[in-house]
């Protein structure tokens, strides 16, 4: 079915499905014993390794469909299930195909971030619940959309922001919540990673390999460039305001995250400031190397730091990630939290690491080891399922994560100014410029279908 079909069949069954009964959509709930059918719609590397993993790890839960554009990717994907669970997938370059199988249960969406929220949406439409790779959006409006598609359809939309689902971070915001950190003052939350300067895109013949028309699906029309799109790797896309939200809507879509977390999941700050730029390294992408970022709480105040361009700066070893009696060198670790209260300051990890407090000559009053909690949040999605319950990663708390985000980037792309931000509405107050990109466009024929 071709995507103005699609537009017609998704506004007619939102009608039905946005003011009609929903109880015939809502999945009984399956014991263990029952089968859980899944399809993956972005067969990269993440997509893939999360999802076996996910079979691996839980009982009775299969993957029936491989969707992707990326036709290299695709045959990989597949020969990488057949090695692994000795049973073939059926594949596919057309989502609608997963989203009409009545056999699938739900949707496994990894594909480039522009299209994670219609995707998602597709598939709650369809009666498929979803697990959703960050940053769930690529623009603001985009949460609400999100969050209507899976109330209204009584879907379980899990967001794979891992860090919900890890026992340490968990005791972490316990912790913060007993008063024993005291009264919050500010919190610093990093993703200061190493990486190359980014350049434009050189335009180049479609490949053989790839449907460059799906692949682009809502994004505006353009020439193909390899420096967007790699046959096997992950390719440049990162770079391009297009596609995504640059390094902060990946690493750092993380720790905000997490950091909204352990503090209680406080809702979106009244102001955003964020200066930035190519000054680092000196390239010419469209998303900056390095993001000074401050947001304006009302009690306390949070920063966000960093871009692909300290090499000197890493991310927790895996020795580390894995072991709960280890803890990283917290000074020169690229994606740590630190949470200033007035008894105690709290370094975090997210990629496991654990938590420490800091008080006074520097001697550390509290700890708790915690590991990578990939498999912890894949156990929590397969659970919210055969139980019909809120995830972990629920698409509120995912949309309200991913939207200070937004706010750092549309801050940088209006000219690094101030923006008061309405926590109702959430629109800007004082400028209309934010607020058209806060809104986004899509590609006629890849619009969003009536909610």
């Amino acid at each position: 079915m071709k995507r103005r079909e699609f537009i017609q069949t998704s506004t007619a069954a939102a009608v039905t499905l946005g003011f009609g009964n929903f109880t015939f959509l809502q999945a009984q709930t399956k014991g263990a014993n029952e089968k859980i059918v899944l399809a993956l719609i972005g067969c990269g590397g993440r997509g893939i390794s999360t999802i076996v993993n996910c079979c691996k790890i839980n009982t009775n839960v299969e993957i029936k469909t491989l969707c992707d554009v990326n036709r290299t990717k695709l045959a990989k994907a597949a020969d990488t299930v057949k090695k692994t669970f000795n049973y073939t997938p059926t594949t596919t370059e057309e989502m609608l195909t997963v989203f009409d199988d009545k056999d699938i249960d739900a949707a496994w969406i990894a594909t480039v971030d522009h299209w994670h929220t219609l995707a998602a949406v597709r598939a709650c439409l369809a009666g498929k619940d979803v697990y959703v790779e960050k940053n769930p959006t690529h623009f603001i409006s985009e949460g609400r959309k999100l969050i209507a598609a899976a109330e209204k359809n009584k879907r379980v939309v899990e967001v794979g922001c891992q860090n919900r689902s890890a026992p340490y971070n968990m005791a972490a915001r316990d912790y913060i919540q007993s008063g024993k950190l005291g009264k919050i003052v500010t919190v610093k939350v990093y993703f200061m990673l190493g990486g190359g300067k980014g350049g434009k895109a050189v335009e180049a013949p479609v490949p053989a390999w790839l449907d460059w028309d799906r692949w682009l699906g809502p994004a505006p029309l353009r020439p193909f460039s390899p420096s967007i799109v790699s046959e096997n790797g992950r390719g440049g896309w990162q770079n391009f305001w297009s596609f995504s939200g640059g390094k902060l809507s990946d690493e750092a879509s993380h720790t905000l995250d997490l950091a909204r977390m352990v503090l209680g999941d406080p809702p979106h700050p009244k102001a955003v400031y964020c200066w930035g730029g190519n000054h680092a390294l000196g390239g010419e992408s469209e998303t900056p190397e390095y993001q000074e970022i401050t947001y304006d709480f009302g009690n306390f105040a949070m920063t966000c730091s960093g871009g692909p361009s300290l090499g000197y700066m890493t991310k927790t070893p895996s020795d580390i990630r894995f072991d709960v009696t280890k803890f990283p060198a917290w000074r020169t670790n690229s994606s740590r939290i630190e949470i200033y209260g007035t008894k105690g300051l709290m370094y975090l990890g997210r990629h496991g690491g654990g938590w420490q407090v800091v008080g006074k000559d520097d001697k550390i009053v509290a700890e708790h080891g915690g590991i990578f909690p990939d498999d912890d949040h894949q156990k929590n999605f397969i659970e919210s399922l055969r139980g019909r319950k809120k995830p972990n990663g629920d698409a509120e708390n995912g949309h309200r994560s991913a939207t200070l985000v937004h706010l750092g980037n549309i801050s940088y792309r209006v000219g690094c100014k101030q923006l008061l931000f309405d926590e109702k509405t959430e629109r800007f107050t004082n400028n209309d410029a934010a607020n058209a990109l806060a809104e986004g466009t899509y590609r006629k024929g890849y619009e969003f279908p009536v909610i």
